[in-house]
């Protein structure tokens, strides 16, 4: 039996993505960014979602570029470790609600987009002493 997340139109639960958000001083913008990380819909594409009022299942069926680096999303959402659902949709569901939840909380931006950080490697030749502060 499908769960009834999945008949609900994708257009009633933005809003509360949105309020979430905004209630912790995050923007819509910032929320739209989210999707489109995750999903891969633009601007318009997100629009016409939200006019269509196309279901949960359709939105997630119908991303333009489900993100790989989803699977970099760890974490307790609703009581459910996320890279432990069996289910698949049920797992993307999670995802974003794992993602708005990180956005709410105020996590940066590059950490949320699961961005990797560029390390920069100094390199010192073994010749050369480093003074250090202590000595």
């Amino acid at each position: 039996m499908a769960h009834r997340i999945f008949t609900t139109s994708f257009a009633s639960i933005y809003p509360l993505y949105v309020t979430k958000a905004e209630r912790k001083g995050r923007t819509k913008a910032e929320v739209d960014q989210v999707i489109g990380w995750l999903t891969g819909y633009d601007h318009d594409g997100l629009a016409r979602v939200l006019a269509d009022e196309t279901d949960v299942q359709t939105f997630f069926d119908q991303a333009p570029a489900f993100n790989p680096n989803a699977s970099l999303i760890k974490g307790v959402i609703c009581g459910h470790r996320v890279e432990e659902i069996d289910d698949p949709l049920m797992q993307k569901v999670r995802y974003l609600d794992k993602l708005i939840d990180e956005l709410a909380k105020g996590k940066n931006m590059d950490a949320i987009l699961r961005t990797p950080v560029e390390r920069v490697e100094t390199a010192v030749e073994p010749s050369v002493e480093v003074e250090t502060p202590c000595g």
